[in-house]
């Protein structure tokens, strides 16, 4: 998969006159492709590929993938009920979260799959639930981020069961008379397989404790090339020493587990680009910076400003000189860290990027936006409203799948006071 835009200037063109800018343009085409690609990961002894909503949560988007035969993975009560939604059988949702949801009780009820992340987890599940199955999400002791932001593995993580918790895990299981039916482990979104393999491996060994476990989910977090030069996960190259893994496994103790991975980012990413249009131009001078002000920002896409994230920049010029110029490109938000060319990994640095000399109203397109964007923005910073989301067929032809909001459903929960 290519990174960068798939929009042409003229299709960008059609788009802003239907729908304005800024707006999340989609291509389902990518996205089934990408979907495809998850299915053929290498097994041993079957494969659940689950979707991990929180990349990008459209109903539009989970409906095409629960129409091709995706399981998903919610992160909050939330999640689930949006989900359910759109059409989404409970038994096809698993709960991962950091926060159990108020009205857990009547979400499990329902049938969703549940991991437990932390002993105070399990052992609500257990005094609620005693006798039933359930999950174990377990922080391995290693990591993979290309940030400490992104890692979600090792000491300084708090996400699932610390591994040298076992003995109260298991005395937690006992007392309840729970079966631990799966094992779940996820590291971070970095791009070392290696580590990612240990991780498995180490997942394993933790299945060894639980003669009940059926299912071991290995996560996700597989690196998609953003940038050109940047190379994504080759899944069929990752996967085979998990498959190998699976079969040993099988062979001492002839327990044949059923794999599941869950993926956000290496099926969304490539397949959303943001369609802005410059608004203004700023120089500092001959020692400074050449601005480029567009009208979408941390609003729209906030990984620039909070990771150093990189995304490929095309301005679409109006009148194509084939002249370039080195910009620093930044949002519409009155604040200094809404910067959308940062260095890589370090937020607070401003980078230029060369670009074709670009004027006032020219549209401009900020690549591979399908996952974490729409789903994690700064909503509402300086009163912005949400930007529409289209999503283009398989002929190319754009269907809105979100409205842009109103100012009046923005405050419409806000309550008058009398002084």
């Amino acid at each position: 998969m290519t990174t960068g835009s798939f929009l042409s200037r003229e299709r960008a063109e059609k788009i802003r006159e239907v729908f304005g800018t800024p707006v999340y343009v989609y291509d389902l085409k990518r996205l089934r492709a990408q979907a495809e690609a998850a299915f053929a990961f290498p097994n041993a002894f079957g494969l659940t590929v689950r979707y991990s909503m929180k990349a990008a949560s459209n109903a539009a988007i989970l409906t095409i993938f629960n129409r091709m035969g995706l399981h998903f993975d919610a992160c909050s009560g939330y999640e689930v009920k949006r989900a359910l939604r759109a059409g989404i059988l409970a038994s096809k949702i698993s709960l991962n979260a950091q926060e159990m949801p108020a009205d857990f009780d009547d979400l499990y009820k329902k049938g969703i799959y549940f991991n437990a992340c932390s002993l105070e987890q399990l052992t609500r599940l257990g005094t609620h639930f005693i006798g039933d199955e359930v999950g174990l999400r377990f922080n391995p002791g290693i990591g993979s981020g290309q940030t400490a932001k992104t890692n979600v593995g090792g000491p300084s993580s708090s996400f699932g069961i610390w591994h040298e918790s076992l003995e109260e895990v298991e005395d937690i299981v006992e007392d309840c008379h729970l079966h631990v039916v799966r094992i779940h482990t996820h590291i971070g979104s970095g791009n070392d397989p290696e580590v990612w393999q240990q991780a498995a491996e180490r997942s394993l060994k933790l299945a060894h404790h639980f003669p009940h476990v059926r299912r071991i989910n290995l996560g996700g977090g597989f690196k998609v090339g953003r940038m050109p030069g940047e190379l994504t996960t080759n899944l069929q190259k990752i996967g085979r020493p998990v498959q190998e893994a699976f079969e040993a496994f099988a062979e001492k103790t002839g327990r044949r587990l059923h794999l599941e991975i869950e993926l956000g980012t290496y099926l969304v990413a490539n397949s959303g680009v943001l369609l802005a249009m410059i608004q203004d131009k700023v120089s500092t001078g001959p020692s400074g910076f050449e601005f480029l002000k567009l009208d979408t920002g941390m609003t729209e896409i906030l990984r620039p400003c909070l990771y150093g994230a990189q995304h490929t920049i095309e301005v679409l010029p109006r009148d194509n000189t084939g002249e370039t110029t080195p910009y620093v490109v930044v949002g519409h938000c009155c604040e200094s860290g809404d910067l959308l060319t940062p260095a890589p990994d370090k937020p607070d640095q401003l980078q230029a990027r060369t670009l074709a000399t670009a004027q006032i109203g020219d549209l401009c397109t900020i690549g591979d936006v399908g996952a974490y964007c729409a789903s994690m923005a700064a909503k509402h910073y300086n009163s912005f409203p949400e930007a529409p989301e289209v999503l283009l067929d398989d002929e190319d032809e754009p269907h809105l799948i979100r409205r842009r909001q109103t100012l009046d459903q923005m405050i419409q929960n806000e309550m008058p006071f009398d002084f």
